[in-house]
């Protein structure tokens, strides 16, 4: 296994541990009516997602397993996509807390290692 693979797997685990609270400072930064910030995080965390999925292609080809599913998050990113469009942040604030948030919670108890 390359360096490359290593250090990307730790990022890959780190990034997953932290993403359950990011997902709710997101969803709470909307109920409090902060929009301009709340939306700067969002676009941090579409970014942050972009990577995840490159990061779980190069862990999945170097043939190790993890549980995340691409098609997921991209069906997280266009929904809250949906919710911008529409202005409804009630709606995104939800979804970051009650489908977001428990999807990473759950996908954070699965620490990749090169040892699967």
């Amino acid at each position: 296994m390359t360096d490359l693979v290593r250090e990307t797997m730790q990022s890959y685990n780190e990034y997953i541990i932290a993403l359950p609270l990011g997902c709710q400072e997101i969803a709470d930064l909307l109920r409090e009516d902060k929009i301009v910030e709340a939306t700067k995080r969002i676009l941090q965390f579409s970014e942050g997602m972009a990577w995840i999925i490159d990061a779980n292609h190069l862990i999945a080809v170097n043939g190790i397993e993890n549980i995340l599913e691409p098609q997921k998050i991209h069906e997280f990113l266009q929904e809250v996509n949906n919710g911008l469009e529409i202005q409804d942040f009630i709606i995104i604030a939800d979804m970051f807390e009650y489908e977001i948030r428990p999807y990473f919670e759950e996908s954070s108890l699965y620490e990749i290692s090169e040892m699967q």
